[in-house]
């Protein structure tokens, strides 16, 4: 176990504080347990609420201090003459404003050869203070593998059944897949919460469960309101047209996440550029629904802090937690607005690219990026190169085909019967119309005809297509333009 190896490792270096930032206590006790046998040292634990205990026995004191007196604490281990691991929990409060404390500490890092005591800090989060951080190791505990959490798994299902006189829970083998490809980079108590949840809610493991579960896993991480988790992705059969864009897409479905050891061959991510309305964002909710991943969406203008150097650790921290929850499919949508560079923002624009562009070219982590931009031009050029993302796919106004496909998909939502429209008249009237325009006019067909005490028809479609100006003719020379600078740098979507 890599992990009992390297945290003995630390140990055996004469390293005398360890940092372990975790929720889960009982594993990290448990690995200190083995890691204290394999180097021959006593393990102590101590908490607030037990004082100093000998590890695992309970009510057997190893310190004369009260158990809320963390002073009393720290001079009982420094009386202490046989090398110890002392595992402190919940200790942070007190690393605040105590001089006392932190010179005690420092006292016994700084006696580590003679002593040889190892002090182990196990919080949700902790920094140490810059007196002691120096004879510090942060150490992070390694998330279970895909075969551990299928094992987690078996494990929740087989106790399910003892619950359930052994009857066995519905169980769908794809989604039971996908739900432990989502749960990687999870630790084993929190992977152990999600899918005992999963199964308990309805004695079912089914594709229902895994929207549930992402959007339980991503509110567990703290993310200040960067990201957010969108739960309402679609099927790619629920976006008309873009054919190739669905061919690039169902080629690589099998190559993401892939193998861990191919992660310099694994997709990488696209730019959907285009007209408004023509289906860009539905398209990134597609990706995730089509590769049952969940989707994460990012959004640029929460980034930019007023305070200097704010919005660099915000973009950082951002991308942390979404490597966090890889695999999943990163959303950045309108992406221009954030990273078009501006002469007049102190270089934090200048300073965000940078970040973002490191990234977008060193990361390994199984994150698929669909970025969306109205206006291309206005992104640097550095971010269009190959290498940061796969290809940039050109969205244009639907062709009459895909028109037709559209006004049905949008009738079929409102449950309307389709055989009593003319979709080839439709399709024609509606040249020039991109996607969302054309709901538009279905949503205002509804209305009227709701308004007239009539069922809705192909009369009603066609007199708010009459009272609409698409974008294609309002801005007919910008679209224009568009067009002409795609033709020959994207690929038709």
């Amino acid at each position: 176990m890599q992990d009992l190896r390297d945290l003995a490792l630390i140990v055996e270096s004469h390293i005398p504080l360890v940092v372990l930032e975790t929720h889960d206590e009982h594993h990290a006790g448990a690995l200190l347990t083995r890691v204290a046998v394999q180097t021959g040292r006593k393990l102590f634990d101590w908490s607030v609420t037990r004082g100093l205990q000998v590890a695992g026995i309970d009510g057997d004191s190893a310190g004369d201090g009260e158990p809320s007196d963390p002073v009393g604490l720290l001079k009982a281990i420094k009386r202490h003459r046989t090398p110890g691991i002392y595992l402190l929990f919940d200790f942070h409060p007190y690393l605040q404003g105590r001089p006392e404390i932190i010179r005690h500490i420092k006292d016994i890092a700084l006696a580590q050869r003679r002593l040889g005591h190892t002090l182990v800090f196990v919080s949700h989060e902790l920094d140490l203070p810059p007196e002691i951080k120096r004879y510090s190791a942060r150490f992070d505990l390694t998330p279970p593998s895909q075969a551990g959490l299928s094992a987690i798994m078996r494990e929740e299902i087989r106790d399910w059944m003892q619950d359930n006189g052994q009857r066995r829970p519905e169980l769908d083998p794809a989604a039971m897949r996908a739900l432990v490809n989502n749960l990687r980079g999870v630790n084993a108590l929190d992977a152990r919460r999600l899918i005992r949840g999963a199964i308990r809610d309805d004695g079912a493991l089914t594709e229902l469960d895994l929207r549930v579960t992402n959007k339980a896993r991503f509110e567990l991480m703290d993310l200040g309101g960067l990201l957010s988790f969108e739960d309402n992705v679609v099927d790619l059969r629920a976006v008309a047209g873009l054919r190739n864009l669905k061919d690039w897409l169902a080629l690589r479905r099998d190559h993401f996440p892939g193998d861990p050891g191919a992660a310099s061959d694994r997709p990488r991510g696209i730019l959907l550029t285009g007209i408004q309305g023509t289906g860009k964002s539905l398209a990134a909710r597609a990706v995730a629904g089509a590769w049952q991943l969940p989707l994460l969406r990012l959004d640029m203008a929460t980034l930019y802090n007023k305070f200097i150097g704010e919005t660099e650790k915000n973009l950082r921290r951002c991308l942390q937690q979404v490597e966090n929850m890889a695999p999943c499919v990163l959303w950045i949508d309108e992406i221009e607005k954030g990273l078009a560079v501006s002469s007049g923002d102190d270089a934090t624009s200048m300073r965000v690219l940078g970040t973002m562009l490191t990234w977008l070219a060193e990361r390994r982590s199984a994150v698929f990026v669909v970025a969306t931009a109205n206006d291309i031009t206005a992104l640097p050029p550095e971010l269009l190169r190959k290498g940061r993302l796969d290809e940039i796919f050109f969205v244009d106004l639907p062709t009459a085909d895909e028109r037709e496909a559209i006004f049905r998909i949008h009738l079929e939502k409102r449950h309307f019967d389709t055989e009593y429209f003319d979709f080839p008249v439709l399709a024609a009237r509606s040249q020039g119309f991109s996607g969302a325009e054309i709901e538009q006019v279905v949503v205002a067909a509804r209305h009227s005809a709701l308004a007239q005490r009539l069922p809705m028809s192909t009369e009603h479609l066609l007199d708010e297509l009459g009272r609409t100006q698409p974008l294609s003719v309002v801005l007919a020379e910008k679209i224009h333009g568009l067009r002409r600078w795609a033709r020959e740098r994207t690929v038709a979507a």
